[in-house]
């Protein structure tokens, strides 16, 4: 995602969205998986908010589509997604977020607003080389790195100051 598209600043979610999309159908056509209208349309609603979403907000949001979904349904969902690299799962907030590096095998680092929830995906690449030296340096070899941040968006600080 591009410094312009950063959750807290102005930019064309709409396109944002549409193409996170067609970065999923490319890659499950590209590792020949099957992205199901239920997969993608918890991909699209997780992509439609900056804020990581949790189950039962996917859940509540198919059942407002008119879905008849089942948490079974949902958490399913979820795992393809995950499987396929399209989503992250933010530990601290039990919660998914769209990947920005959809298809890039990568360290997730994410900065997360403790007021407004919104999330931000870095790419930080000197973070990651970081990690896998200290790793190394240990003769182990990580698989999966999430590194959560938890402060203040600028959104919420520069609201905060005006208190």
């Amino acid at each position: 995602m591009p410094d312009s598209a950063l959750p807290y600043r102005p930019h064309n979610h709409t396109a944002c969205v549409q193409q996170a999309l067609a970065d999923a159908r490319e890659i499950c056509q590209s590792q020949q998986a099957r992205l199901t209208p239920t997969r993608e349309r918890v991909l699209e609603l997780i992509w439609q908010s900056h804020k990581p979403l949790g189950a039962y907000d996917l859940l509540a949001a198919l059942a407002e589509d008119g879905h008849n979904a089942a948490p079974p349904t949902v958490y399913r969902a979820l795992d393809f997604l995950l499987q396929h690299g399209l989503v992250h799962r933010i530990a601290s907030l039990n919660a998914f977020i769209g990947c920005t590096h959809a298809g890039q095998n990568h360290t997730s680092v994410f900065l997360i607003c403790r007021n407004c929830r919104n999330a931000l995906e870095l790419a930080a690449p000197e973070v990651e080389l970081a990690v896998h030296q200290a790793a190394a340096a240990q003769a182990f070899t990580p698989e999966d790195t999430t590194i959560e941040i938890a402060g203040q968006c600028p959104t919420c600080k520069a609201a905060n100051a005006d208190d």
